[in-house]
Parts: C-alpha cells; sequence; structure tokens
C-alpha cells in the first residue's frame, strides 16, 4: 500500500508588510496572507492568527490584542479593522497559521507615524484690510499727482498767493504695484 507524501504548510504575506500606519487619524494597513501547500494550491479553512505587540508601537484589533479568522477558498486570510496606537515606531505583527497538525510562521513588519501637519491658511484681520486700504489709496494718490507733473497748488502758509511746489519728475517702474477701483 502506497502512502500520501507528506504535505507541508507555506504561509506567504500578500499585504501590509512595510505599510506606514497613520497615528493621527487612526488609520492602518489590514495584513493579508495566504496559506498553501507544498504545491502552492491554496488552503481554505486554515485558522490563521495576527498577534500585535503589547508594549509599545502596535495597535488593536477590533477583537483585542490577537484576531483568528479562516482562510477562504484562495487561501487568504485578513485581519480585518487594526487600529494604531498612538505610539511612532516601527513594530512585527506575528502570524500563525495551522491546518490539521502543520504549523507556519510569519512577521509582519510595519510602522506607525504621524504626519507632518498641512499648513493652514489663515483668514485676514478686517483691521490688516483696512490698512492695507488706505495704504493703497495713498499709493494711488501720490500716482496719480505724479502722473499729473505734480502741478497741483496749494495753499500758501500765511493764506496769500498759492505756492506750486517743485518736486522732481516722477519715476515708475515695471512690477511696481497695481492700482485700481476700490
Amino acid at each position: 500500500m502506497a502512502t500520501a507524501p507528506a504535505v507541508g504548510l507555506k504561509l506567504t504575506i500578500v499585504e501590509g508588510d512595510g505599510a506606514i500606519n497613520n497615528i493621527t487619524e487612526g488609520r492602518a494597513r489590514d495584513p493579508i496572507v495566504r496559506v498553501t501547500d507544498d504545491d502552492n494550491r491554496p488552503l481554505a479553512g486554515a485558522a490563521v492568527t495576527f498577534l500585535l505587540p503589547d508594549l509599545g508601537a502596535g495597535g488593536v484589533f477590533p477583537t483585542g490584542a490577537s484576531v483568528t479568522v479562516m482562510t477562504n477558498e484562495d487561501g487568504l486570510a485578513t485581519a480585518r479593522g487594526l487600529k494604531p496606537n498612538n505610539v511612532a515606531g516601527q513594530f512585527q505583527i506575528r502570524v500563525t497559521a495551522s491546518y490539521r497538525t502543520m504549523v507556519a510562521r510569519a512577521s509582519i513588519t510595519q510602522t506607525n507615524a504621524a504626519p507632518p501637519p498641512t499648513p493652514t491658511v489663515r483668514k485676514s484681520n478686517g483691521k490688516l484690510l483696512a490698512i492695507v486700504a488706505i495704504i493703497g489709496g495713498g499709493a494711488a494718490a501720490g500716482a496719480a499727482l505724479a502722473l499729473s507733473g505734480g502741478n497741483s497748488a496749494a495753499p500758501s502758509p500765511g493764506g496769500g498767493t498759492p505756492v506750486t511746489p517743485t518736486r522732481p519728475p516722477a519715476t515708475i517702474t515695471p512690477g511696481g504695484g497695481s492700482f485700481g477701483a476700490p
């Protein structure tokens, strides 16, 4: 009577290894593994346990620090609902697959990190806008005076004959500022 050859168990990481989890938003990559036999045929019904570290960087599954799931017809097992903790750093998810009397182990490395803050745009202060409008209006008046050649008569300090101020010609440089209606 011929005996069947011994069948081994293979555990392959499909997703989640090298993932960077966002601890600010509480988002993590769910780990996924595939369980196959020696001939790379998927094994349905294998029990797969995912175990997170107790201390340091890590997280929790909806059931706690570990979760056990069964492989589907494609030999896939997914540990859904992983939430990172608030500790930044690298950690290992220990994975153990068992099928009948066979056992296979693997580790999935992930990192918890807080992304840099995005720059925020502050709303303008109303007083600042008023100051800018006053300065802009004064600049516009000065530009109008300069363009008219400075021929604006001003009353004399003693109240007599108006004095026409003598000013040097105005110089306008491209790219200086812009003037428009208020």
